[in-house]
């Protein structure tokens, strides 16, 4: 690894951690001739997962979109950043466990209803609107209902 500060090629490993289950280290270096420190990450580079649409469109999975529709249904709510990062982080492995190249948008958004269904309706409820695309209140309802069962 090369020093970013001096160019040196050379560093040492002072300390190594891993974080998200293993997949991402964390090393603490530091250089042999400035003796500066400083600190790297390094995790593996995923295959693409391309999330298939309704329209038969393909976008490549995007983190971000998945957090802000998340974020929406908990908005005001009790459910912290952690909880909701801890949610993505949850179905993206799952996803990239099985090792496929494309999952469809609507088994996402089951997954994405499962987890908010548990801790927090409300939030359940508020995703489950948009994700379904309720067009009466009769649909509310009916999601409400269920849920109460």
């Amino acid at each position: 690894m090369r020093c970013p500060f001096c160019s040196y090629h050379d560093t040492k490993v002072i300390d190594s951690r891993t974080r998200d289950g293993g997949r991402t280290i964390r090393r603490r270096r530091e250089c042999l001739k400035c003796t500066r420190r400083f600190t790297t990450r390094e995790q593996v580079d995923h295959i693409p997962l391309w999330v298939v649409k309704r329209d038969g469109r393909r976008e490549e999975f995007d983190r971000q979109k998945l957090i802000k529709g998340i974020q929406f249904a908990c908005t005001k709510r009790t459910v912290s950043m952690g909880m909701i990062e801890g949610i993505v982080s949850k179905i993206e492995y799952h996803l990239r466990d099985q090792t496929i190249e494309e999952i469809e948008a609507q088994k996402i958004g089951e997954m994405v209803m499962k987890e908010l269904r548990e801790i927090d309706e409300v939030a359940y409820v508020r995703f489950a609107s948009v994700y379904r695309n309720f067009k009466t209140k009769e649909e509310f309802l009916q999601q409400v209902k269920q849920l109460k069962e």
